[in-house]
């Protein structure tokens, strides 16, 4: 390319004018390009002058994919194109080129560089991966042409600094070197020297056990250059040779049997790191070098003071100085990334790792720096000051992220304190054994969430210790379990889904995807009752064993694709319809029998159209699926069913319309939290079933019981006026523009279903109309009442914080709402009862003991009841006074009487240095009283009581006086068998 056009493309794509790799080491640091430039060209790049569409970084929580902690990648929001199941109507299946710069987080799962942080100057937990995609569009040689454009072009990286690596084959799968993807190189320029095969660990990328994989090739960079030749340093984790670019290439698919199989389109998924490229450009050896990093570190030294940044690493850092340094501001940038999108630490999954590494961070803190209490909050500012223009959800949430940071410091803080108490009983009852007991650190670390390697460390101050490898067995074996636990629940939850390929096959057959309009094909008569409009289908394909078929034998287990459903899948948090197929004798042949139609047996011809079918044969689905536009109905054939026959759709009316009431209160649920706890709420999951709600919610501070009492009484208000819910689709960008649309970070389908309560969709719709800020407006594919009348009622059955900041609320409605609030009124009328009683008094220890009984049991009837949460906490409060003052009694009246047998017996040993004797009395509590009071009235005395019991037991109490012994022996209380 000639220079003219070089200048004009940098120009167009504001890069600084002699903006070079080499020619920044010549002059000061402050001439290199800042970070934020250096992102801005890779997008404007791909952008401007090769057609992508720029697309926002989605947040750290994997969006629908339970089996990842979080995204680790720039692929994890395309997976849906990647295998297929993009909804066609969403604006995901339509991308083909695309670009972005993605926040990441590895730490925990696959990908996990927790434990590398702080040792080195590159890994990091958090990371923006840059990245250009091609969807069934471009392939290696535009990809190829694409990198080496960019890199040597508008980045001026001199091109003797860059090796590059090639897929050199595996023989036991069948694969060739990827020879074209070398010659690609070699025709751009790149000297043979510099193009290197490398084997399927270094140069074949897999998205998990299962599904699209691909050869790659990487571009690595050598931080030295100049005349010398660095191939033997390529993936030899060279610090002076550092992979900065990686190319995928996604052709093939892997099957659940290991083998390979090409896929229907070919993807391109590039990612590049940004720390380490603005490292190359800035020319630095360590990305915390960079101006990502240094106003972080600067903030560390300011507040904490001690000696500076060094960059030192290994034996030159001492006392692990630096790599403080290192930890605490790549922790600190995880934290505020992670809990701007939502993740807070926790007790499992994202949460859990996210709790390990702000705990890492607080240790480092604390041990190393010697810093004071709240000083990691203090640097999210510096955070948001370096990514918060990029991630602008950093600066709206900067309080709530230093006050959770706060919070979970001072409890592991507290942590720390009785950790090391643990430790230190521990060591002192060790005797002399060398080694900690690997029970009691693995407690610690799970139970109080104690780091191994603080442990480690205080253990070695005292010359003892850790048995690493019964560690690693233990951590082994309990993420066995765990992922025992996930497989199950996975199990448990899934259904039949479409792969890849059959994806495809269906797409190149022209088969239509599934018309599902019917399954708001309802009505709601004068009555009061709703009416579901039978639905008649054609059965177009079956899926067995991860194929297509035309044909199914009775009992086999297959997938069932019609034309046209109403069944609704499994989607937007609402579970799936459950109901029932059955076969229209029309269709009948030889296959299925000839129709008697003179027979009244099984046959009837009254249904639809005067078609007969089959009452006695029913196909009962088992879960519907969604996927890439399909509807997938599973089954277990009772009989043979084939492409061609036509059937009928029974859905589960009870079901069906339990789920809708439970559907349209969860939006009401939604818009009466914001109404009550203010407009910061924001909704982070639901799941509704027939048989009850659950909402996750994000909240400022605990909810109370009167704020859960004024929820309850919103939603009451709404449901009494019997609100018509209105529904309609509308084209997504419109709306996109209502005012106070609450919404999820999801991908939604365009034109969009838009749910409105009260308010029809056209008033909502209105340029600047107000009219969705006064009632609930949701984007939602779910099936919905058609009035709120028929909810009833709705009272909430629990709230509980998961972490804080996050509420999950689960809630019943109708007859289950009227029954909890029965069961409520019961139970207080029950500790009202029994609050009478305990305050009248009684002078009897027995009634008193009774009496604490039954507010005991009667706790646990409260806590364990279906009830209204607001009543459990008020009742709750209630018992555990009354339990107070029960306990209270009893405590006095034990004093009272052990004091009047104290006083006899010392009438009756009056001055005796050592008192035995035997006393009537079935409490322990009572004897050790006794016991204590003569020990107070006669100090000189040993005393030593026994009381026979019915049962045979003889209880025990005893002291030894001070006095007759040198050494101290504490009193002594027991029950023993006579």
């Amino acid at each position: 390319m000639a220079a003219a056009t070089v200048g004009h493309m940098r120009g167009l794509l504001r890069v600084p004018p002699g903006w070079r790799c080499g020619s920044c080491r010549a002059r000061s640091a402050a001439a290199c390009p800042p970070a934020g430039q250096v992102r801005q060209a890779f997008l404007r790049f791909f952008q401007e002058q090769h057609g992508h569409r720029l697309v926002p970084s989605a947040p750290v929580r994997p969006r629908g994919d339970p089996g990842l902690l979080f995204v680790n990648a720039g692929m994890n929001q395309f997976k849906p194109i990647l295998l297929g199941t993009a909804h066609p109507r969403s604006e995901l299946a339509q991308y083909q080129r695309v670009v972005n710069s993605q926040k990441c987080v590895r730490a925990g799962g696959k990908h996990n560089d927790l434990d590398d942080v702080g040792r080195d100057v590159y890994h990091h937990t958090f990371f923006e991966m840059l990245g250009n995609w091609s969807f069934g569009d471009y392939f290696k040689e535009e990809a190829c042409g694409m990198a080496w454009e960019l890199l040597t072009q508008i980045y001026e990286i001199p091109k003797d600094h860059l090796y590059i690596t090639y897929f050199g084959g595996d023989a036991s799968l069948g694969l060739s070197p990827d020879e074209e993807t070398r010659d690609i190189w070699l025709s751009l320029g790149v000297p043979p020297s510099h193009v290197l095969p490398f084997p399927l660990r270094e140069n074949f990328w897999e998205m998990g056990e299962t599904g699209p994989c691909g050869p790659c090739t990487e571009i690595h960079y050598d931080h030295v250059g100049g005349s010398r030749h660095a191939a033997g340093l390529v993936n030899q984790d060279s610090p002076d040779v550092v992979e900065i670019w990686n190319l995928v290439f996604m052709q093939y698919s892997r099957e659940t049997d290991g083998s390979l199989r090409p896929l229907p389109q070919h993807h391109v998924d590039t990612g590049m790191g940004l720390e380490r490229l603005v490292t190359v450009l800035q020319s630095k050896r360590s990305n915390y070098d960079t101006d990502l990093f240094t106003p972080i570190l600067d903030a560390i030294h300011k507040g904490c003071g001690g000696p500076g940044y060094q960059g030192l690493v290994g034996e030159a850092d001492v006392r692990s100085v630096n790599m403080a340094y290192r930890v605490v501001a790549d922790h600190v940038r995880t934290l505020s990334v992670c809990i701007a999108d939502g993740v807070y630490p926790g007790m499992s999954g994202a949460e859990l790792v996210l709790r390990r590494i702000l705990r890492r961070a607080v240790r480092f803190c604390f041990e190393v720096l010697h810093a004071p209490p709240g000083f990691l909050a203090s640097l999210v500012p510096a955070v948001v000051e370096v990514l918060g223009d990029t991630y602008p959800e950093l600066r709206k949430n900067t309080n709530q992220i230093m006050n959770i940071i706060n919070d979970n410091e001072a409890a592991f803080l507290s942590s720390l304190l009785r950790g090391r108490r643990i430790i230190d009983r521990t060591l002192q009852q060790m005797g002399p054994s060398k080694l900690f007991p690997v029970e009691v650190a693995w407690s610690l670390y799970g139970n109080l969430g104690f780091p191994l390697d603080l442990i480690g460390l205080m253990i070695e101050e005292k010359g003892i210790q850790l048995d690493w490898a019964a560690l690693d067995q233990l951590a082994q074996e309990d993420a066995k379990r765990k992922a025992r636990t996930h497989q199950a629940e996975q199990l448990e939850g899934s259904g039949v889904r479409l792969d890849v390929h059959s994806l495809a096959q269906l797409q190149r057959d022209g088969v239509p995807t599934t018309d599902d309009s019917p399954k708001y094909a309802y009505t709601l008569g004068q009555d009061g009752r709703y009416a579901f409009s039978p639905c008649q289908a054609t059965v177009l394909i079956l899926y067995k064993d991860q194929s297509l078929q035309k044909k199914v034998g009775a009992g086999q287990r297959c997938g069932v694709l019609l034309d046209r459903t109403s069944f609704y899948a499994e989607q937007g948090g609402q579970a799936h319809d459950r109901g029932y197929l059955v076969l229209l004798g029309q269709q009948l042949g030889q296959e299925h029998g000839e129709v008697d139609q003179s027979s009244k047996g099984p046959w009837t011809e009254q249904l639809l159209h005067g078609q007969p079918y089959r009452r006695d044969v029913l196909f009962p689905v088992e879960s519907v699926q969604f996927s890439g536009g399909y509807v997938i109905h599973e089954v277990t054939a009772p009989e043979t069913l084939q492409a061609g026959d036509q059937v009928l759709l029974f859905v589960d009316e009870a079901q069906r319309l339990a789920c809708m009431v439970n559907h349209t209160a969860t939006h009401l649920l939604s818009f009466a939290l914001r109404r009550v706890l203010g407009d910061q709420t924001e909704q982070r999951g639901s799941h509704v079933t027939a048989e009850q709600l659950r909402f996750d919610f994000s909240t400022q501070a605990p909810v109370t019981m009167q704020q859960l009492q004024e929820v309850e009484g919103v939603i009451q208000e709404v449901v009494d006026q019997n609100e018509i819910v209105y529904m309609a689709e509308v084209p997504l960008a419109l709306a996109s523009g209502i005012q106070g649309l609450r919404t999820m970070d999801e991908v939604y389908p365009d034109p969009v279903r838009v749910v409105s309560v009260g308010v029809p969709i056209e008033n909502a719709l209105m340029p600047n109309s107000q009219a969705a800020m006064q009632t609930s407006v949701e984007l939602c594919c779910g099936t919905h009442l058609l009035q709120t009348g028929a909810v009833q009622d709705l009272t909430i059955t629990s709230e509980r914080q998961l972490v804080k900041g996050i509420s999950r609320i689960i809630a019943v409605t109708r007859e289950q709402a009227k029954l909890a609030r029965e069961v409520g009124q019961s139970l207080a009328k029950e500790v009202d009862s029994l609050s009478a009683r305990v305050k009248q008094g009684n002078s009897s220890l027995p009634e008193v003991q009774s009496l604490s009984k039954e507010v005991g049991h009667l706790t646990e009837e409260v806590g364990n009841t279906v009830m209204p949460q607001w009543q459990r906490r008020e009742l709750q409060a209630i018992l555990k006074a009354l339990q107070r003052a029960a306990n209270t009694a009893i405590r006095k009246l034990e004093i009272r009487q052990a004091a009047e047998k104290a006083q006899g017996l010392l009438e009756k040993h009056s001055k005796q240095p050592v008192i035995i004797d035997t006393i009537s009395s079935d409490s322990l509590s009572i004897l050790m009283k006794v016991v204590n009071q003569l020990c107070d009235k006669s100090p000189g005395a040993s005393v030593l009581l026994l009381s026979p019991q019915a049962s045979g037991e003889v209880l025990c109490a005893c002291q030894v006086s001070k006095v007759c012994l040198t050494i101290s022996l504490p009193r002594c209380y027991s029950s023993v068998r006579a």
